[in-house]
């Protein structure tokens, strides 16, 4: 009788356990939780010169890039990364919009043009916008994820594995009713 008291006893025991003595280390989430803060809108402008701001794209989930117009291998990688990232949503794709700051007013590749069509280039030049995304020092190292409401809250590390990107905003994408 004692022995299948035990035996019932014992998941209760476990669970109680578990869950004031252990803690487990990882999370969930690929790219790192951000403090949450709403993005200021700047005047940006597109490479035609005609002004944007960010909250026309609000109730649309956002990649984006900072970076120089001379865009390096890294630039590259991320315009990449956030391009298949999106593609692989599918029917959920449509709530995903690429953005790239260009933070100098030199001129972009036409290559690069053509082959990210779809990326909202965007000339952030002299604008105080790169201030608001952490580490300050290091922002081009980084994608940053900002929600539906404009409010920046996660970003990805450098040289970020896009399959874990992915895993990360499908995880978004389904737990969200807006954007």
């Amino acid at each position: 009788m004692l022995a299948i008291a035990a035996l019932c006893l014992a998941p209760f025991a476990a669970a109680l356990i578990a869950y004031f003595y252990w803690h487990p280390q990882g999370g969930m989430n690929y790219g790192d939780l951000i403090p949450v803060h709403a993005l200021t809108d700047p005047p940006l402008r597109h490479l035609d010169q005609r002004p944007f701001k960010l909250s026309a794209l609000r109730g649309k989930w956002i990649l984006l890039q900072l970076d120089e117009a001379d865009c390096a291998a890294a630039c590259r990688a991320k315009l990449y990364n956030m391009r298949q990232v999106r593609l692989a949503q599918g029917r959920e794709m449509e709530r995903v919009e690429r953005v790239w700051l260009i933070l100098d007013e030199a001129p972009l590749e036409t290559q690069l043009i053509r082959e990210y069509d779809g990326t909202r280039m965007l000339r952030a030049g002299g604008s105080a916008i790169v201030a608001e995304f952490p580490p300050a020092g290091g922002a081009r190292d980084h994608i940053y994820l900002i929600d539906p409401l404009g409010n920046l809250m996660m970003r990805f590390p450098k040289d970020a594995d896009p399959r874990k990107m992915y895993k990360d905003l499908s995880r978004l994408l389904r737990a969200s009713r807006i954007g």
